[in-house]
């Protein structure tokens, strides 16, 4: 035990003496974070602002421009014409509504008319209106039509419809698909940055024997079985750390809810650190130099985070891509992940979970053959 103490804090001052690997373990998923920041753009509401260019000063044109106003992000002016055109080309007024004369006896006779939306931002500003405005214009023209013609009787059942008791609440939803895109994105990098710092911390293994240090150490009585355990120990605590570190800043620093309890995102990840550790064993044992075990990394590890659908959604992948990702362990953390945010129950995801944990064995599995297969007891590679 007191011989493993020592491997460990051994590898973890080898391992920070290099202040690259600090931005590696801790900077590159943070660098995730700032990428879905950039990539989502804000939130934040915008008024629309609405232009009123009245002919007809009726009763109902005045009701028709309070009951834009009500309307939540919307701000309403009285404009003339020239100044509704105006402003609609310099960008002051995003729409103008014209009630021109005619409007009103359109309404009672139940055929609305006389009425104009002008802008120069498209169906996506002049559609919101529409929608509110005609369901408005609508109702008061059901009323005309019912009192055909008979001006006493539409007054009646227009003052009724505007005294009316019924009142309608609205409340607004947060939109959680935005938050659940962030936390994709983010995730999606950090399993990019295990990966590679798994692959950095497993790669000490083959630089320690190149310069020797392996075999004096083994003079010593630390036997080769605790060097290579003391480094996967090593690879868990920081992984475990950076997995953390990055979650607690995604939720308490940048307040990105996704949408998921801390525990469970913890556990998903947290299990993915054995299939990464293992997979970088495995470039390791598969090599005979740094250069190689690095050049084995990114031949592996790149093209399965993208393939996996680490920086993008996987289903806007050709089909056969999408099938290569289910054989991929990234894949199924991201597919757990978006299932927990549909709501699916975390005990209904066991067969997910039971996948990751083959994904770590079959990897562990092929490093433990690899180390068998060795003549010589002391070479790990």
């Amino acid at each position: 035990m007191k011989e493993m103490l020592w491997l460990v804090k051994n590898s973890l001052n080898v391992t920070f003496k290099n202040k690259k690997n600090i931005f590696l373990f801790m900077c590159l998923p943070l660098l995730g974070i700032f990428v879905a920041l950039m990539t989502q753009g804000s939130t934040d509401k915008t008024d629309l602002n609405v232009g009123i260019v009245n002919h007809e000063k009726s009763q109902i044109t005045a009701d028709t421009a309070a009951f834009l106003k009500g309307l939540d992000n919307v701000k309403v002016s009285a404009v003339s014409s020239s100044e509704a055109a105006e402003k609609i080309a310099s960008g002051t007024l995003d729409c103008a509504i014209t009630f021109d004369k005619g409007f009103t006896d359109s309404v009672l006779d139940g055929k609305p008319g006389h009425i104009g939306i002008s802008s120069v931002k498209g169906a996506e500003v002049t559609g919101f209106v529409k929608s509110y405005l005609y369901h408005y214009i609508d109702n008061i023209a059901v009323m005309g039509k019912s009192a055909q013609g008979d001006s006493q009787t539409f007054e009646k059942i227009y003052k009724n419809y505007q005294n009316s008791s019924v009142t309608l609440k609205t409340h607004t939803l947060d939109d959680a698909s935005k938050n659940n895109r962030m936390t994709y994105q983010t995730v999606g990098f950090l399993l990019m940055a295990m990966l590679f710092s798994a692959g950095n911390l497993s790669e000490i293994l083959v630089k320690e024997k190149e310069n020797r240090t392996y075999f004096r150490l083994l003079t010593t009585p630390i036997t080769a079985r605790q060097y290579v355990f003391s480094n996967i120990t090593v690879s868990l605590f920081v992984m475990i750390f950076q997995t953390l570190f990055t979650l607690f800043m995604m939720k308490n620093v940048f307040h990105i809810d996704p949408g998921i309890p801390f525990w469970q995102m913890a556990v998903v990840l947290l299990i993915f650190t054995l299939s990464a550790i293992g997979l970088a064993l495995i470039t390791v044992v598969f090599s005979n130099s740094s250069k190689g075990a690095g050049a084995l990394q990114n031949l592996i590890f790149m093209p399965t985070i993208m393939l996996s659908g680490c920086f993008w959604p996987v289903e806007i992948m050709p089909p056969f891509a999408q099938r290569i990702s289910e054989f991929l362990p990234q894949r199924w953390v991201l597919d757990t992940l978006t299932k927990l945010q549909d709501g699916q129950q975390f005990q209904s995801l066991y067969l997910n979970i039971l996948i990751l944990f083959g994904f770590a064995a079959a990897f562990f599995l092929i490093v433990i053959y690899k180390f068998s297969r060795n003549n010589d007891a002391r070479n790990f590679v």
